[in-house]
């Protein structure tokens, strides 16, 4: 079986952030990072090269395949800012209506830039999302 391509790496959080050329997507990862910090109560952690993770659960398939996923997290992409997890909660969808201008596409969701999207309602999504993951892979 091969090894998961996301998984949690010693490599740094502040050393991605702050190595991102463009201005805007530098600030928009430094609050979210504080965003989802705030949201969820968990540090951030890297998964692989490129995401920033909070929280996590381990799954185990009936074929055998297992492995650890972060709970909510995000990735500074040149084109938009991918979210992870935020569609976790029941009344995500509810949530998505209010939240601004943004694409979704297997499950994530693409922000080009945080000022496109009400803060507030991506807190709350981000919180109902990690709640409803957790809760979901706790056993």
């Amino acid at each position: 079986m091969t090894a998961n391509k996301t998984s949690p790496t010693e490599l740094s959080v502040a050393a991605l952030v702050d190595g991102l050329t463009d201005e805007i997507r530098r600030a928009d990862a430094k609050v979210l990072v504080k965003l989802m910090k705030d949201a969820t109560g968990e540090e951030p952690r890297m998964w692989g090269t490129s995401i920033i993770g909070f929280g996590s659960y381990h799954y185990k398939y009936e074929s055998g395949r297992e492995g650890d996923m972060m709970l909510v997290g995000f990735s500074p992409r040149k084109a938009a800012t991918v979210l992870y997890g935020m569609r976790g909660a029941s009344d995500s969808e509810t949530l998505l209506a209010h939240l601004g201008k943004f694409k979704t596409e297997k499950g994530c969701l693409y922000i080009k830039r945080l000022a496109d999207v009400d803060q507030e309602v991506l807190k709350d999504l981000i919180v109902k999302a990690f709640v409803a993951t957790r809760e979901r892979h706790s056993s």
